[in-house]
């Protein structure tokens, strides 16, 4: 019975792989404190004033960030402009952490929910209930014949897989902190969500990474 043979990976696809591993390796780090890329986005903190002692901040933060370290920034955060803008404590409203979690196939593809498609890699990925997601011709099925049931080809292998040793599929997930804030000054208050925010600046200091200077 012949098989498909595995073709080696063509040099572009080598150089595509060698740049998304450098890619991969420069991004290798925790989301620092610092100001987000756009607002809400999940490279660092945002905010939005509503009132003059009331903001909304967010703090979001990369697939390295752990939950707690996006908790920490973001009350960091509502620390610092709390005593930039001349108040003792704030406090916590509406407090929301979000996870954003997905399925990422690497190198250079990645989907969310349900099953994907690689343009570059003609990677088809299977459902059992809803077969494979669109044509997959290493697979050696034949797929759905209308009228007479399943339609299976010379050469069905059904765990065939020329890509088994290229492919590497994981779950991704980033954490993303929001909360309204309310600054204020009374420092005698029992409310456990008012935080003092000198003393949160100097207790979580050392927590707090920033970004690399450049050189």
């Amino acid at each position: 019975m012949p098989h498909l043979i595995k073709k080696p990976m063509s040099l572009a696809r080598h150089l595509c792989v060698a740049a998304s591993a450098l890619t991969l390796m420069a991004c290798a780090t925790a989301t620092p404190y610092q100001p987000a890329s756009t607002p809400g986005g999940f490279d660092g903190f945002s905010q939005q004033m509503i009132e003059n002692d009331r903001a909304r901040i967010t703090f979001g933060g990369n697939s390295l960030t752990k939950r707690e370290t996006v908790e920490n920034y973001l009350l960091y955060r509502a620390a610092e402009m709390a005593v930039e803008r001349g108040f003792e404590t704030f406090t916590l409203q509406e407090r929301d952490v979000e996870q954003n979690t997905r399925v990422q196939v690497s190198p250079g593809s990645s989907f969310g929910r349900g099953f994907g498609y690689d343009p570059y890699f003609g990677y088809s990925f299977y459902n059992p209930r809803r077969g494979w997601s669109r044509a997959y011709p290493y697979s050696r099925f034949g797929g759905f014949s209308r009228g007479r049931g399943f339609g299976y080809s010379a050469f069905y292998d059904p765990f065939y897989d020329p890509f088994f040793d290229d492919i590497d599929v994981r779950e991704i997930t980033k954490y993303r902190a929001t909360s309204e804030v309310v600054f204020g000054r009374d420092i005698g208050s029992q409310n456990p969500n008012t935080f003092k925010a000198r003393e949160v600046l100097k207790n979580l200091s050392s927590a707090i990474t920033y970004p690399e200077e450049k050189s």
